[in-house]
């Protein structure tokens, strides 16, 4: 069955008791991996001291540790700038010591430049007054060039394969699954640099690049579903090879170059087919909900991570599994 996970981190303890409240067991960490200077290598926090020292206290909170969504720094590896190699293999060693400590999930992303998860706007007004984010590409279409200039597709996949020929190696002797995230939202390019994660067909083409067990997708569901007006099928097709390592269990209203995010209740997507498709494929790694809408009683300041907004996808995501796995696969 698929779990249900929350992300904080360990300092968060009042949202770790909320969510422990809810019935949640799995967490996804989000933990700073930006090196720190002067620092030994067994202090560092991708060493293994630090990344079990994490781990001991998410399971002091009740909490198993099932993805570690932060990353360390791989911005010139994204560019293939040079330093790259010296990235890279801070990653290797992050990824060697989650596969010590017992850490079963890496999810990576190749968003370059600094244009990452972007959007445009984050107090759109939704259901019942209750705030959202959403992007609007005629808005970020006027902003200039980064000061890379322009990135081409070719030189982004270029890239990507050097990054994963040395690194899913790494992951197959740690026995830590890469889950790649999409580019979001799934738009290349934006201010010039190339966006790759931004297809099925692509997603595929990461795949076969470094064909492994161990190299496979962190299935977004917000930014799929603007990549496909099938979801259900995509899930199937990618849970057919087993290559869905970690899941954002979310929904959007839209297209690529305009969205908002929504209710779980209130996309476009058919959520409860969604479920039903990682039923059927046996899927039996983690969900989180990702991007709810800040509702009365929380302030704006984290978008898209209102404490209350966690408590109805919670609630509503164990419904939806609890009526479709009761179902049974047909």
């Amino acid at each position: 069955m698929i779990q249900i996970a929350e992300v904080f981190s360990p300092q968060q303890e009042s949202l770790a008791r909320m969510v422990k409240q809810c019935g949640v067991e799995h967490v996804v960490a989000m933990i700073n991996l930006r090196p720190k200077e002067g620092a030994s290598d067994d202090e560092q926090p991708w060493s293994y001291e630090s990344l079990a020292r994490v781990d001991e206290e998410y399971n002091e909170a009740g909490f198993e540790m099932a993805v570690i969504e932060s990353r360390p720094p791989m911005h010139k590896t994204k560019l293939g700038l040079d330093g790259r190699d010296e990235e890279i293999e801070v990653i290797c060693e992050f990824i060697r010591n989650m596969g010590r400590v017992g850490i079963p999930c890496w999810c990576p992303e190749f968003m370059a430049g600094g244009v990452q998860v972007l959007r445009t706007s984050t107090n759109i007004v939704s259901r019942g007054g209750a705030l959202v984010t959403g992007y609007d590409h005629a808005i970020m279409s006027k902003e200039p060039l980064t000061e890379y200039g322009e990135v081409s597709e070719d030189k982004m996949w270029s890239n990507l394969e050097y990054f994963l020929e040395r690194v899913v190696p790494v992951a197959e002797t740690a026995d830590v699954k890469l889950a790649m995230h999409p580019d979001d939202p799934p738009l290349s390019p934006i201010r010039g640099i190339a966006r790759i994660m931004s297809s099925v067909d692509n997603y595929q083409r990461m795949i076969d690049l470094v064909p492994s067990a161990h190299n496979g997708v962190a299935l977004c569901q917000g930014n799929f579903g603007l990549m496909t007006n099938d979801l259900p099928a995509a899930i199937r097709r990618f849970g057919a090879d087993d290559k869905i390592h970690f899941v954002h269990f979310r929904d959007v209203r839209g297209t690529p170059e305009s969205f908002v995010e929504t209710f779980h209740d209130e996309g476009q997507t058919d959520m409860y087919a969604c479920m039903e498709a990682y039923r059927d494929i046996g899927f039996e790694g983690v969900l989180r909900p990702d991007h709810v809408p800040t509702m009365e009683g929380d302030d704006n300041d984290r978008p898209g991570y209102s404490s209350v907004g966690r408590l109805f996808a919670i609630g509503y995501i164990k419904g939806l599994r609890e009526a479709v796995y009761k179902q049974g696969s047909v």
